[in-house]
């Protein structure tokens, strides 16, 4: 299981990236990241939703070019379970340490906020290792996750 409460030093983001919490990036700026990450893309309409309904989320800018680069955003009952979705950072030199503040960042502010919640990441596998370095382990006691992305249908009934 995740060291949920364990957490080690504070990795410290690399010059010329600042995070940002209180305004989040436009859906195409999203979009464009996962699709670096050789991730799946939603609707731009519907991330706005998605934004709104989760509880926060967390950026990383490029201050030179003032792209995205770093994402990650939560969602929970606010009762037992905590998600964390879309986490990702540009592929680069840089990917594994703004992979890492991220995480760093998320399970800070889950650990203060929600701390008896049991906690779910959906990832791309180039974040394994980052999560690996805040404790996380794969499939805890045999566990198996699973997912369906549900597609609208033809069926009229």
């Amino acid at each position: 299981m995740l060291h949920f409460l364990q957490q080690g030093s504070v990795p410290q983001l690399p010059e010329g990236y600042r995070l940002e919490t209180s305004d989040p990036p436009s859906p195409e700026a999203i979009n464009r990241l996962l699709a670096s990450c050789l991730e799946s893309t939603h609707p731009e309409e519907l991330w706005p939703r998605a934004l709104e309904r989760s509880l926060w989320q967390i950026s990383i800018i490029e201050l030179a070019s003032g792209e995205l680069v770093g994402f990650v955003r939560a969602t929970s009952d606010l009762a037992l379970n905590a998600n964390l979705w879309n986490l990702a950072a540009r592929p680069g030199p840089d990917q594994a340490q703004l992979l890492t503040v991220l995480m760093h960042r998320a399970l800070h502010i889950l650990r203060r906020d929600l701390p008896g919640c049991s906690l779910s990441v959906s990832a791309p596998q180039m974040s394994v290792e980052a999560l690996k370095k805040q404790g996380f382990v794969i499939d805890p006691s045999g566990i198996r996750a699973m997912g369906l992305r549900l597609k609208p249908t033809l069926d009229s009934n």
